[in-house]
């Protein structure tokens, strides 16, 4: 399969309705995770990110096809739509955010095990888990640190 190529950008306020549905279909897509948000509450919250200036958007040829949201160091959102996984878009999106800072934080639900073993690719470690009692889903979630590698000292010769 030929790979379309990847272009990351800004957010635009106009991508709002289209990453919106991303978080709506990934919710749809596990039958563990319930819904609480309209797909209108999605597409709001994906706006307020979007104003914020934390979302960068990745297109496959010319389509919306993923996006990451960071607030400093803490990642709030990674969605790929369903139709464009496996592309290397979340690696992109990844890779990306961190060449702008020395380190990554973000959770996912302990359910979600395909995102487990992803941030594990990408170099994160798992720094704690709880029963789920802080999260609006209420769900046992996971909580993930990626560090820049720093670099040894030079030995010094005396």
């Amino acid at each position: 399969m030929n790979r379309r190529e990847i272009t990351l950008r800004p957010a635009q306020p106009g991508d709002a309705g289209k990453l919106g549905a991303m978080i709506t279909e990934a919710v749809e897509a596990h039958a563990w995770k319930p819904r609480l948000h309209s797909a209108a509450q999605d597409i709001a919250h994906t706006g307020k990110m979007i104003d914020r200036g934390w979302v960068t958007v990745a297109e496959l040829g010319s389509a919306v096809a993923a996006f990451i949201a960071r607030d400093g160091n803490e990642v709030d959102a990674l969605f790929v739509a369903s139709w464009a996984q496996g592309q290397g878009l979340g690696t992109a999106l990844l890779e990306d955010a961190k060449t702008h800072t020395d380190r990554l934080e973000l959770w996912t639900f302990q359910e979600n095990t395909g995102a487990q073993r992803f941030y594990l690719r990408q170099g994160f470690d798992e720094v704690a888990r709880t029963d789920g009692d802080k999260n609006e889903e209420g769900l046992p979630d996971i909580r993930y640190l990626w560090q820049r590698p720093t670099a040894p000292l030079p030995e010094q010769s005396t």
